[in-house]
């Protein structure tokens, strides 16, 4: 289990971690199923790919991080490595998303993303800020 982070005393982790843990495994997968369910649409939204097969690629990549992530969180399993995980993927993607769009390789849709993501870091902070406030008893 995640050392400091705030768990009551069954173990489980409090409020804030389940509802961050959510949201970004529901992102994940949603986002990462996407592109493979639905070509058509992702480009719709997204703009038109040349290599679509990568574009899956990632969605395989994210999908699975967010199937990870969601079973740890049901079996109430926040490690380090589990956190490191969410927080690592979500910063990576928003800086690749802040990258791009600046060089002008991927549309603006994409800072919608790397926004998503960045909250998901901030939501993690704040978990983690959360483990060190006395708690009332």
């Amino acid at each position: 289990m995640l050392k400091g982070v705030d768990r009551g005393r069954t173990g489980a982790a409090q409020p804030w971690v389940r509802r961050v843990w959510i949201v970004q495994a529901l992102y994940f997968l949603v986002t990462g199923i996407w592109p493979l369910i639905g070509m058509r649409s992702f480009q719709a939204v997204t703009g038109r790919k040349v290599d679509t097969w990568l574009v899956q690629t990632v969605g395989v990549l994210t999908a699975v991080i967010g199937a990870v992530l969601a079973a740890a969180g049901l079996r109430q399993r926040v490690s380090a490595e589990m956190v490191g995980l969410a927080v690592g993927s979500s910063a990576g993607l928003a800086t690749i998303d802040v990258v791009y769009v600046a060089r002008k390789r991927i549309g603006r849709i994409y800072l919608a993303d790397a926004l998503l993501n960045i909250l998901l870091c901030v939501g993690w902070a704040i978990a983690g800020s959360r483990r060190a406030m006395p708690q009332a008893r």
